[in-house]
Protein backbone atom coordinates (compact mmCIF):
# COMPACT_ATOMS: atom_id res chain seq x y z
CA UNK A 1 0.00 0.00 0.00
CA UNK A 2 2.88 2.38 0.71
CA UNK A 3 4.00 2.14 -2.94
CA UNK A 4 0.52 3.12 -4.15
CA UNK A 5 0.46 6.08 -1.78
CA UNK A 6 3.94 7.10 -2.95
CA UNK A 7 2.90 6.97 -6.60
CA UNK A 8 -0.22 9.05 -5.92
CA UNK A 9 1.78 11.58 -3.91
CA UNK A 10 4.45 11.88 -6.62
CA UNK A 11 1.75 12.36 -9.28
CA UNK A 12 0.15 15.17 -7.26
CA UNK A 13 3.53 16.77 -6.56
CA UNK A 14 4.44 16.68 -10.25
CA UNK A 15 1.08 18.19 -11.22
CA UNK A 16 1.52 21.01 -8.71
CA UNK A 17 5.15 21.60 -9.72
CA UNK A 18 4.42 21.76 -13.44
CA UNK A 19 1.39 24.00 -12.87
CA UNK A 20 3.38 26.38 -10.65
CA UNK A 21 6.11 26.60 -13.30
CA UNK A 22 3.66 27.37 -16.09
CA UNK A 23 4.17 24.21 -18.14
CA UNK A 24 2.05 24.64 -21.25
CA UNK A 25 2.56 21.02 -22.28
CA UNK A 26 1.44 19.64 -18.92
CA UNK A 27 -1.57 21.96 -18.94
CA UNK A 28 -2.44 20.86 -22.47
CA UNK A 29 -2.53 17.24 -21.32
CA UNK A 30 -4.72 18.16 -18.34
CA UNK A 31 -7.05 20.07 -20.68
CA UNK A 32 -7.13 17.14 -23.11
CA UNK A 33 -8.15 14.81 -20.29
CA UNK A 34 -11.06 17.09 -19.47
CA UNK A 35 -12.11 17.11 -23.12
CA UNK A 36 -11.72 13.37 -23.79
CA UNK A 37 -13.11 11.58 -20.74
CA UNK A 38 -16.68 12.90 -20.29
CA UNK A 39 -19.53 10.65 -21.39
CA UNK A 40 -20.09 10.72 -25.12
CA UNK A 41 -20.72 7.97 -27.64
CA UNK A 42 -18.53 5.92 -25.27
CA UNK A 43 -19.25 6.18 -21.56
CA UNK A 44 -16.65 7.64 -19.21
CA UNK A 45 -16.48 4.26 -17.46
CA UNK A 46 -15.63 2.47 -20.70
CA UNK A 47 -13.05 5.12 -21.57
CA UNK A 48 -11.42 4.53 -18.19
CA UNK A 49 -11.43 0.77 -18.85
CA UNK A 50 -9.77 1.42 -22.22
CA UNK A 51 -7.20 3.65 -20.53
CA UNK A 52 -6.58 0.95 -17.93
CA UNK A 53 -5.82 -1.57 -20.68
CA UNK A 54 -3.47 0.88 -22.40
CA UNK A 55 -1.75 1.67 -19.09
CA UNK A 56 -1.11 -2.03 -18.53
CA UNK A 57 0.18 -2.44 -22.08
CA UNK A 58 2.68 0.42 -21.73
CA UNK A 59 3.49 -0.53 -18.11
CA UNK A 60 2.68 2.87 -16.61
CA UNK A 61 2.04 2.21 -12.92
CA UNK A 62 0.86 5.73 -12.18
CA UNK A 63 -1.52 5.54 -15.15
CA UNK A 64 -2.85 2.16 -14.01
CA UNK A 65 -3.50 3.50 -10.54
CA UNK A 66 -5.21 6.64 -11.82
CA UNK A 67 -7.42 4.94 -14.40
CA UNK A 68 -8.40 1.96 -12.22
CA UNK A 69 -9.42 4.40 -9.48
CA UNK A 70 -11.37 6.51 -11.99
CA UNK A 71 -13.01 3.41 -13.52
CA UNK A 72 -14.09 2.32 -10.03
CA UNK A 73 -15.50 5.80 -9.33
CA UNK A 74 -17.46 5.51 -12.57
CA UNK A 75 -18.98 2.19 -11.51
CA UNK A 76 -16.64 -0.37 -13.07
CA UNK A 77 -16.59 -3.71 -11.31
CA UNK A 78 -13.48 -5.69 -10.50
CA UNK A 79 -14.55 -8.18 -13.19
CA UNK A 80 -14.71 -5.38 -15.80
CA UNK A 81 -11.27 -4.12 -14.82
CA UNK A 82 -9.84 -7.63 -15.03
CA UNK A 83 -11.36 -8.07 -18.51
CA UNK A 84 -9.78 -4.78 -19.60
CA UNK A 85 -6.44 -6.03 -18.27
CA UNK A 86 -6.98 -9.34 -20.09
CA UNK A 87 -7.38 -7.41 -23.36
CA UNK A 88 -4.05 -5.70 -22.70
CA UNK A 89 -2.39 -9.02 -21.92
CA UNK A 90 -3.71 -10.55 -25.15
CA UNK A 91 -2.77 -7.52 -27.20
CA UNK A 92 0.71 -7.47 -25.71
CA UNK A 93 1.16 -11.07 -26.74
CA UNK A 94 -0.14 -10.38 -30.24
CA UNK A 95 2.96 -8.51 -31.43
CA UNK A 96 5.08 -11.43 -30.25
CA UNK A 97 3.21 -13.69 -32.68
CA UNK A 98 4.00 -11.26 -35.50
CA UNK A 99 7.68 -11.30 -34.50
CA UNK A 100 7.53 -15.09 -34.41
CA UNK A 101 6.29 -15.12 -38.02
CA UNK A 102 9.38 -13.16 -39.01
CA UNK A 103 11.54 -15.55 -37.00
CA UNK A 104 10.15 -18.42 -39.10
CA UNK A 105 11.41 -16.66 -42.23
CA UNK A 106 14.86 -16.24 -40.66
CA UNK A 107 14.95 -19.89 -39.56
CA UNK A 108 14.05 -21.02 -43.07
CA UNK A 109 16.71 -18.72 -44.51
CA UNK A 110 19.38 -20.02 -42.13
CA UNK A 111 18.40 -23.70 -42.03
CA UNK A 112 16.67 -24.09 -45.36
CA UNK A 113 13.03 -24.23 -46.43
CA UNK A 114 12.53 -27.69 -44.93
CA UNK A 115 13.43 -26.54 -41.39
Amino acid sequence: MDELQRIARKRKEAYTWFQSHGSKGYQAIADMEQAVYPDGAISRKNKELMATAIAVLINCQSCMQWHIEKAAEDGATVAEIIEAIDVAIEFGAGPATVAARFAIDVIKDVYGEDA
